[in-house]
């Protein structure tokens, strides 16, 4: 039968979804050039002066990324980079309205958005070098154990520096000069590599279970050493850096890929009684963490005739304030009064601008773009075809997912406050320029997982056999 009747997709002419990713990228350049003009019409009553070198500054820094992607990752997918890219320029008007408040220019913090403008471009920069540099996301298994040394050091650096005021109790930072890095954030894209390869080996060994106690198999006593070794590196963190956020993102992740690679409930419920167990016992003997227990338990009691003793910041109640002057549609873009939460108002605390701002539905339009992020990782994760790659999805994924849980939980007062900045969002120099890799990575992942196969080699009728008669 000839083979002229049947058709193949090959991969030259597979859809590869990039004029999507264009057509998307679009609205998230256009919505924060709209939201820039607006917080300028409300603040000035006029169109902000740098509107245009706004408008070209994220265009082209969109468009760069996504020939990147077009180059070499031309089967990802179509969303992640126009979610980012909208959540970047979000942020960007969010900072650049905040330096326009008379307190914040008092206390000496009213250029935030020129300087994390750079920080964006600097991102998009190591965007594009990761997805030229990383041929295919299974080299990364290569570097296992390495990228857990790695990691170790730069968790352990900032204990190593002093702290400074603007530090308010908390070693998390390493400042070179006039600069500040923070070691946590680059930690979860490289302890998310160290898990993923080692979870790879040792997930059927984890997965044995001993016996059957309350409806959960526990796991052997052999194999619960890793999670002790890895819950103690929190405690430790937690202890000498008094970082809770970082402490907390670190055992989370091992405790969420644990799961995934072992499909054992036993392991998240061992993970949160740990976690639980281990935060209580430092809370207790630490002060810059018992303060920030204390002011979750009772935010208002700065205002009350007898403050508890440490308690000296009003940063929880005033996000809380914000929060109710927003209700549902909030009081507009430049017209919010959250430059009262003061230093942290652009980095821990920008979401009490989008609750006040933007209201109840501008905060949740923000939590459905970092939840359209997390599950197109997550699919990435399902779609992948090699046990690394799909580890190394759910780890980053997961990563994102728990570092937005923290912040947004700590502002909104459902958890003790962290020292962490809202993904992309947030001023932060190490914050941003670590997301735009975590994304890289993610595609480089996603188009190893959704490239079409090479076709086969097309064959040809056999020639008709010639009989001789004899």
């Amino acid at each position: 039968m000839s083979s002229s009747n049947t058709t193949t997709i090959t991969p030259q002419g597979a859809p590869n979804r990039r004029n999507t990713e264009l057509f998307l990228l679009g609205f998230a350049v256009l919505i924060p050039i709209f939201a820039y003009a607006n917080v300028g019409l409300a603040l000035n009553g006029s169109l902000p002066a740098g509107m245009l070198a706004y408008g070209l500054g994220l265009g082209a820094m969109a468009l760069i990324a996504h020939l990147a992607v077009r180059r070499f990752a031309p089967y990802s997918d179509p969303l992640l980079l126009p979610v980012a890219s909208l959540l970047n320029g979000l942020g960007l008007v969010l900072i650049w309205r905040l330096d326009q408040s008379p307190l914040l220019k008092r206390l000496g913090q009213g250029t935030g958005a020129s300087t994390q403008l750079m920080w964006s471009t600097l991102g998009i920069i190591l965007f594009v070098c990761v997805l030229i540099f990383i041929k295919d996301h299974r080299v990364l298994q290569r570097y296992t154990y390495i990228s857990m040394v790695v990691a170790l050091v730069l968790l352990a650096a900032p204990a190593f520096f002093p702290a400074r005021a603007e530090s308010f109790g908390a070693k998390i930072w390493i400042y070179i000069g006039p600069y500040s890095i923070q070691p946590g954030e680059f930690v979860k894209i490289i302890i998310a590599i160290f898990f993923a390869g080692y979870l790879m080996v040792k997930r059927d060994a984890l997965a044995l279970a001993s016996r059957r106690f309350m409806g959960l198999y526990l796991p052997r006593g052999r194999d619960l050493g890793p999670i002790l070794v890895v819950w103690a590196l929190s405690i430790l963190i937690l202890v000498f850096e008094t970082d809770l956020g970082t402490s907390l993102l670190f055992f989370g992740l091992f405790v969420i890929m644990l799961y995934v690679a072992t499909e054992r409930t036993s392991w998240i419920v061992f993970g949160l009684l740990m976690s639980a167990g281990g935060a209580a016992v430092v809370a207790s003997f630490e002060p810059h963490v018992h303060q920030r227990v204390v002011a979750w338990l009772d935010p208002m009691a700065i205002f009350g005739p007898h403050p508890p003793p440490g308690l000296i910041s009003d940063q929880a109640a005033q996000a809380l304030f914000a929060f109710g002057s927003g209700g549902v549609l909030g009081s507009g873009l430049g017209q919010g009064h959250s430059d009262l939460i003061k230093f942290a108002a652009k980095s821990d605390f920008i979401l009490g601008t989008v609750g006040e701002e933007l209201g109840l539905c501008g905060m949740m339009a923000v939590f459905v773009l970092y939840a359209l992020l997390v599950q197109r990782g997550m699919r990435t994760a399902l779609a992948a075809r090699d046990p690394f790659g799909k580890l190394l999805a759910v780890g980053l994924s997961g990563a994102f997912a728990l570092q937005v849980f923290i912040v947004a939980g700590g502002v909104m007062n459902l958890i003790p406050l962290t020292g962490m900045t809202m993904p992309f969002l947030a001023q932060g120099g190490s914050s941003v320029i670590t997301n735009w890799a975590l994304v890289a990575i993610l595609l480089k992942i996603s188009d190893t997982a959704r490239r079409p196969a090479p076709a086969p080699a097309p064959t040809t009728d056999a020639e008709p056999t010639q009989v001789v008669r004899l």
